[in-house]
């Protein structure tokens, strides 16, 4: 089994929890016309990103992904040195000196919706990350980025013969339709939530169960679960119990590292699948994406408790 290479987005985000309801504030027939404002009641400044977020709990896990992504030149270097600690691989980071990190801003009401503004800083020179010379490469992720940068990784990740896992998620609207159709199509796995696939359909007429044809589809439902499609049918994943929904930020990306460590270290989908759920369930009882802590040992007590199963895995590394 060779490396796994993560790109998209690194960014500190600025997260404000509303009490409220967007739903409450927001007028369906005055959308053309929004000018509302939100007083939030805690705001506080993180590590995120979808690469690195997804590189940080597979390292909990015992792996040690290749971050491949765009960084800035004089805000990342606490942020580098603690995933270096958790023992992310950061050899293939591209380093922009002139530009910051990107930021996000991210507001989450009471029921877990979201509206995100996103600065994209160094991450519009993400296109400069070069898969092709990396070696021993046997899965690509290609999360949330540049579009430009995305499309490219695709292309590499075929070039390299690795499986790609394409989590395309907020950056659907920013690609062009060929990207992302090619991206869809040469992935070994797609992921995304219930909306994010049908924003998919919606732009290229392709449903998940057309995806689902020739490949793995992972589609996440928040606290409903999740659902495995492939050519052999579909796996129901439950959501893993929590002791309190704290904050459901970063959750999805969690959600793929526990699903690619599992299929990578032997797993089924219905394994593959629970451990990606229990891996969101550690994220959203925490502020923040990156504060959860479990190790091996410790995440197969919980796993035992949560589904009434032992975590048995063909291989014995990472998990």
């Amino acid at each position: 089994m060779g490396r796994v290479a993560v790109t998209g987005s690194v960014a500190f985000d600025t997260i404000m929890e509303f009490d409220g309801r967007f739903g409450d504030h927001i007028l369906p027939d005055k959308t053309n016309e929004l000018n509302v404002a939100f007083l939030v009641d805690r705001l506080e400044k993180r590590r995120g990103g979808t690469a690195t977020n997804i590189c940080f709990s597979m390292a909990l896990f015992g792996e040690q992904p290749l971050l491949c992504a765009a960084v800035g030149g004089g805000d990342f270097v606490e942020y580098a040195a603690a995933l270096e600690f958790e023992g992310v691989d950061m050899s293939a980071v591209l380093t922009c000196d002139e530009v910051g990190t990107a930021t996000g801003f991210i507001t989450t009401d009471r029921d877990g919706n979201q509206i995100t503004a996103f600065y994209p800083g160094a991450m519009a020179r993400a296109a400069g990350v070069d898969l092709s010379v990396l070696t021993d490469i046997s899965e690509v992720i290609v999360g949330a980025d540049d579009s430009r940068a995305m499309a490219l990784h695709v292309e590499q990740a075929g070039a390299l013969g690795a499986r790609l896992i394409f989590v395309p998620a907020q950056q659907i609207p920013a690609m062009r339709d060929d990207d992302l159709r090619r991206g869809l199509e040469q992935a070994w796995l797609v992921g995304g939530n219930d909306y994010e696939f049908e924003m998919i359909r919606e732009r290229t007429g392709l449903s998940v169960d057309s995806l689902s044809a020739a490949r793995m589809v992972a589609v996440t439902r928040g606290a409903a679960g999740s659902e495995l499609h492939s050519p052999d049918g579909v796996a129901v994943i439950p959501a893993a119990p929590v002791s309190e929904v704290v904050d459901p930020t970063g959750a999805g990306d969690a959600y793929v590292a526990g699903l690619i460590t599992g299929f990578r270290a032997g797993a089924s989908p219905d394994v593959a699948g629970r451990m990606g759920s229990l891996a969101a369930a550690y994220v959203v009882e925490q502020h923040g994406p990156q504060r959860h802590r479990f190790d091996v040992p410790g995440f197969r007590d919980r796993y035992a408790a949560a589904f009434g199963t032992s975590l048995n895995l063909p291989s014995k590394t990472p998990a």
